[in-house]
């Protein structure tokens, strides 16, 4: 059995086993996604973290896609292997490679070369053929991003004679890591790392499909298993003055550091006021940790919830309105040195509440675009004005 890390040795190259102890669904009826609460047991030596950090996971890939890949080789699954991609000193089985370290998704061009040069069947030479031809190149890569291994594997049988196991996995890329915000700060839960997860789910193909990694901590990780974990280090955290306040922008999954934040700063007993812009697109079954929420509001520990629910009304509302239609108390809190944070989606959320920001700057403070642009250029020289955005 391979020795446990110790804190001081868990890393992204040495990864801890931790184990789930909780995993429970956070959306209700009605969600359009679904959101877990999931607990990361960090007993035993598992690594230490602050605030803001985000929790590195090692998914393992699903059970039934490796046996299909299996199954088209030909291969029982104790073949050795030595991947490319793994720059490995010694073979693995093909197993272990296609369980845990290698991605089953994303196959390359050069996976259909493969299928071409071995197929025995005239037709598949044709069809793949012209996915290869130089004319072709949108079409072949709109054929792959709706396919896996395991889709050519089945859908080209007479070029499974010509793929190995060694050189199938070859042109596989490494199973990396997820990284998801820590959703708990370690104030106040020591021994474990939350996080707050959505799982991916769709279908493509013919088939359904997940996130290998949302789906491993939804569905694959609850039996006992351990989850290979790692922390790793975020300049992004509550603001180191415990007197200094807090403005916090996080919609959807974006929440989860700022439930770190909020309780960090009440366990630390930091006089500074916590804000809280959260939003999604119905109260009713989006609204993450809503008790938890209305218990900081209620004991203080939150001076402001502002939310926004996009689809409670005719006319959209996202953040960036609420925090519009509060200018004045906004453009208050930041002259007097709150920090001002933002955690979510990096396409339009972060963008649409970056230029709120902007003109609420440059409204309230009375400035023109420049000299706003200045102060909030000023804000990030400053780290008070911190994103986490993916």
């Amino acid at each position: 059995m391979a020795s446990i890390p110790s804190v001081s040795t868990c890393n992204k190259d040495h990864p801890f086993p931790a184990r789930l102890s909780e995993n429970r669904l956070l959306s209700r009826p009605g969600a359009g996604k679904e959101t877990r609460h999931l607990v990361v047991s960090l007993e035993g030596g598992g690594p230490a973290y602050k605030a803001g950090d985000s929790l590195g996971v090692f998914p393992a890939n699903p059970p039934g896609e490796v046996a299909e890949i299996l199954q088209w080789l030909g291969a029982g699954g104790g073949e050795p292997v030595q991947p490319a991609m793994l720059r490995l000193d010694a073979p693995i089985t093909l197993r272990e490679a296609l369980g845990a370290r290698l991605s089953l998704a994303g196959p390359t061009r050069k996976t259909v070369e493969l299928l071409h040069a071995g197929t025995t069947d005239a037709g598949e030479r044709a069809r793949l053929g012209a996915l290869l031809a130089p004319e072709a190149r949108e079409a072949l890569q709109a054929f792959l991003d709706e396919r896996a291994y395991a889709d050519l594997l089945a859908e080209f049988p007479g070029a499974r004679a010509g793929v190995t196991p060694r050189g199938l996995t070859d042109l596989m890329r490494r199973l990396m890591p997820r990284l998801y915000s820590i959703a708990s700060s370690p104030r106040a839960f020591p021994r474990e790392a939350h996080l707050t997860v959505a799982v991916v789910r769709y279908r493509s193909n013919g088939r359904d499909r997940g996130g290998v990694c949302s789906t491993f901590l939804a569905d694959r990780a609850g039996a006992g298993a351990p989850v290979p974990v790692f922390v790793s280090g975020s300049h992004f955290g509550p603001p180191p003055d415990p007197a200094a306040d807090a403005i916090m922008v996080g919609p959807g999954t974006g929440v989860a550091p700022f439930r770190a934040f909020v309780q960090d700063r009440a366990a630390a007993g930091a006089p500074g006021r916590n804000w809280l812009f959260f939003g999604d697109r119905h109260r009713a079954s989006d609204f993450l940790y809503e008790d938890e929420w209305e218990a900081h509001l209620a004991a203080g520990r939150l001076a402001r919830l502002d939310l926004a629910w996009s689809r409670d009304q005719e006319r959209k509302i996202y953040v960036q309105d609420r925090m519009r239609e509060n200018a004045a108390a906004l453009w208050a809190w930041i002259k007097n040195g709150a920090h001002f944070y933002v955690c979510g989606d990096a396409k339009r959320m972060a963008k649409d509440v970056d230029a709120a920001l902007h003109e609420i700057i440059a409204q309230q403070g009375g400035m023109d675009p420049a000299a706003a642009a200045g102060y909030v250029k000023t804000m990030k020289s400053e780290k008070r004005y911190q994103r986490d955005v993916y």
